[in-house]
């Protein structure tokens, strides 16, 4: 089988995964398949603060160029990049500590591809709590993410108009040291993103 091949049986017998768990737990979508996640101290949108990191994120305001270029594809589109869908969960569960079922439910209202059981398995796997889930403590880093794979920041010029006007370097050297008077109406950073994995692995290892 040729590279492309291989990758798509992939991809098919993950969504055939999916399926298999929704099938068994239909509860998926706001049920941590493990049992035990259901006591991690997610933050709720039912405080002032966590609402508004929320709709932050959701409008692409986080002042990370990666994640917000990702969200506002998102909302313009109704499609994200798979890599930016991993990315920008991996943020609001890891960076800003908030429950994966506000996410699930946003990009369940949001993505045209939505899938009853990908969505719900995905983002379970993002945050730790899935039949196939990544350690917990993987934490995407969004700006490594940004050099890796948009190295000459043409996905995040396109999205985030903000930053259209500088270079590749100075976008992902900004993304680590904050952009100051290079793009004064791009937002600040809603959370440090070494201090928030801090926090994030300390969260764990407190509840674990």
């Amino acid at each position: 089988m040729t590279t492309d091949a291989t990758r798509f049986a992939t991809e098919v017998g993950w969504r055939e995964f999916c399926w298999h768990l929704a099938f068994h737990n239909p509860e998926l979508h706001e049920k941590e398949f493990r049992a035990e996640w259901s006591h991690f101290p997610w933050g709720k949108a039912d405080n002032p603060e966590n609402k508004e990191l929320f709709h932050a994120w959701c409008r692409g305001l986080t002042g990370v160029p990666l994640v917000d270029a990702g969200m506002r594809e998102l909302w313009e589109t109704g499609y994200m990049h798979n890599r930016v869908r991993m990315v920008a969960a991996s943020y609001l569960t890891k960076n800003l500590l908030l429950d994966w079922k506000l996410g699930e439910k946003w990009f369940w209202d949001t993505l045209v591809d939505a899938d009853l059981a990908s969505n719900p398995a995905n983002w379970q796997w993002v945050a730790g709590s899935g039949a196939d889930a990544a350690p917990y403590f993987r934490i995407f880093n969004p700006v490594t993410q940004g050099k890796k794979f948009d190295e000459e920041a043409r996905y995040i010029k396109r999205w985030v108009p903000e930053l259209a006007h500088l270079s590749a370097v100075e976008i992902h050297r900004g993304a680590e040291q904050g952009y100051g008077v290079l793009a004064p109406d791009y937002p600040s950073p809603l959370v440090d993103l070494k201090l928030s994995r801090e926090e994030a692995l300390a969260a764990y290892s407190d509840w674990k």
